[in-house]
């Protein structure tokens, strides 16, 4: 790790618990705003079923596009989906569903323990900070003001606003041309192995994977595990302050 200058995270479930908040968010939308007579837990059920189905499709349909500019449309889509499985088509509803989840999770939205700390002692020993997250623009955004986080960060790449995201190859070049930096001077640090850890290393960064037992989406049922075929991270963390004891002061 002794090349290393310039350090970059991932965000959802990396730097905050994302997944964890959505749950949170899920059933408390359900609970409210839900169809009479079916339990939130059963529709949580639903909703994995119909993610699971819909979320894989979105790069080779037209909700793409819309999916980069703002993440209302497809939330939308996706809570509409979730109550066909059901068996009820509500337009309204579904849209009602959708404004009442993004406001639970974001209520729930946290950082992990650890994380100011962290980014604070990396800064403090003069390593820049760059955040690469993917997702819609409008909803990482407010992500970045709801934890109070942004302004610890001197690059930040948004699928949304870059019209790309991880694990494209385009993003980390871009990381590099803002950075100044390559190759091993990089450190990426991310919770996912196929959206994080793999292209890191393929860029030729250094990339420590973080793994929590809580990082399951309401569609899974176990945490990521990596192909025994591809390449191991450099390290593997479940607490971020790890990352402080694997990288010298500058």
């Amino acid at each position: 790790m002794d090349a290393v200058r310039v350090v970059f995270f991932d965000l959802d479930d990396t730097l905050c618990g994302y997944w964890e908040a959505a749950k949170v968010g899920l059933r408390k939308a359900f609970e409210e705003a839900g169809p009479s007579g079916i339990d939130a837990e059963t529709m949580v059920r639903h909703w994995a079923t119909a993610f699971r189905e819909f979320a894989p499709t979105l790069k080779e349909t037209g909700w793409y596009k819309t999916y980069l500019k703002t993440g209302e449309p497809t939330r939308t889509e996706q809570m509409r989906r979730t109550l066909l499985v059901a068996g009820i088509d509500d337009a309204a509803m579904a849209r009602g569903l959708g404004d009442a989840y993004a406001e639970h999770r974001n209520d729930a939205l946290e950082l992990f323990p650890e994380a100011l700390e962290v980014l604070e002692a990396l800064r403090d020993r003069g390593y820049p900070l760059g955040l690469i997250t993917n997702g819609p623009g409008d909803i990482q955004r407010q992500e970045l003001e709801t934890l109070g986080i942004e302004d610890r960060f001197s690059i930040i790449l948004i699928e949304g606003e870059q019209g790309l995201g991880k694990p494209n190859p385009e993003v980390f070049l871009r990381a590099e041309e803002r950075s100044g930096a390559k190759g091993a001077e990089i450190l990426f640090v991310g919770n996912s192995y196929a959206h994080d850890i793999r292209p890191a290393l393929a860029a030729g960064w250094r990339a420590i994977w973080v793994r929590r037992p809580t990082d399951v989406p309401p569609s899974g049922s176990h945490p990521e595990e990596r192909p025994a075929d591809l390449p191991a991270p450099t390290a593997e963390v479940s607490d971020l302050r790890e990352v402080l004891e694997l990288l010298p002061a500058r």
